[in-house]
């Protein structure tokens, strides 16, 4: 089976530190595939908007789709975007960051041979719509990276700080701003940001100004994650709204993976996952106020945090499952088209 998988992000940086980069990676190297970014921002002097993205590229992609049983679409949320429905073969879209409460566009979507959610959550509201090509597939990463290193939680709580913003609105609705104010009213928190080589200097201004040096960290660049991991005692990710971080984002994954806990804020669908699980704790809106309150929620109850986290960390989110689950995926659209 041959896949061309699309991508309607900019090219990262970074892409050994990118979620989807690394689920791409994974899947490439198991299904025989290409890749494409139909994002045309990096090459042209003014800003296309989105209905306009693919289009630069459909001549190229009809001629090359013969090589291919099917498209592979990736998005963080369920926008519309016109070319898909010019293609030839079947077009699978999966929606990264999982769906929120505004409708989409139904018709545009039915379109679709296959849609692709990552949690529950976004499955059951698709298929109230009345979406019914919708599959489950899991995020899975490669535990084997991974190992455990207790550190004991005395005075100072360390967290790790995933998902950097890509732009400067995203440091209020990714947690940044909330989590530098956290900081400064809570001494014994301490961060270490993992970022993306983009805003850097915006951020290293923002610590300095606020003479959080001594709390914050700032990594920007690649590194093992399992070291960092192993200095400190839990992983935070935030989000304001559902479309801007992945649904089960990878470096909570990894945390769990590491048998460190999380912290996730309640519009990113992980966070029923981690509040049935109990393998960390739920920060119910992104606010300094919020933040605290989880931390002293899980300084309460760290050592029942921790336990729950090794074990979803050996049991969940495999990269087998995942790779088996989009095979059988692939498999389904592939016999109904």
């Amino acid at each position: 089976m041959k896949i061309l998988y699309h991508l309607a992000t900019l090219p990262p940086k970074l892409p050994q530190a990118e979620a989807i980069s690394q689920e791409i990676a994974s899947l490439r190297h198991h299904f025989e595939s290409d890749q494409v970014w139909v994002n045309p921002n990096q090459q042209v002097p003014i800003f296309v908007p989105r209905l306009l993205f693919g289009w630069h590229k459909l001549r190229q992609l009809r001629i090359r789709e013969g090589r291919f049983d099917l498209h592979h679409f990736y998005n963080p949320d369920p926008f519309p975007f016109p070319y898909l429905r010019w293609l030839g073969r079947p077009v699978i879209y999966s929606i990264t960051c999982g769906v929120g409460e505004r409708r989409p566009n139904l018709a545009f979507l039915r379109a679709m041979a296959g849609l692709a959610v990552s949690d529950e959550h976004s499955l059951n509201r698709l298929k109230a719509w009345g979406l019914d090509r919708v599959y489950l597939v899991r995020v899975g990463i490669d535990q084997r990276r991974f190992s455990h290193t207790p550190l004991p939680l005395e005075r100072d709580i360390r967290l790790m700080v995933a998902s950097a913003p890509w732009t400067p609105t995203q440091f209020r609705t990714k947690g940044v701003e909330a989590l530098l104010e956290a900081a400064q009213q809570e001494p014994r928190l301490r961060l270490t940001f993992l970022w993306r080589g983009v805003l850097s200097e915006m951020m290293y201004r923002r610590v300095a100004d606020l003479g959080l040096e001594e709390q914050v960290e700032i990594i920007d660049q690649q590194v093992e994650v399992n070291q960092i991991l192993a200095g400190v005692h839990a992983t935070i990710s935030l989000a304001s709204d559902t479309g801007i971080i992945k649904a089960q984002p990878h470096a909570l994954l990894d945390s769990l993976a590491a048998g460190k806990p999380v912290l996730v804020s309640r519009a990113i669908p992980m966070s029923d996952y981690v509040a049935q699980t109990g393998c960390g704790t739920v920060v119910e809106q992104v606010t300094a106020v919020d933040i605290l309150m989880a931390l002293a929620q899980l300084r309460e109850n760290y050592t029942a945090f921790q336990a729950m986290a090794r074990r979803a960390g050996q049991q969940d989110f495999t990269l087998k499952a995942m790779l088996d689950s989009y095979q059988e995926m692939y498999e389904r659209v592939m016999r109904s088209t």
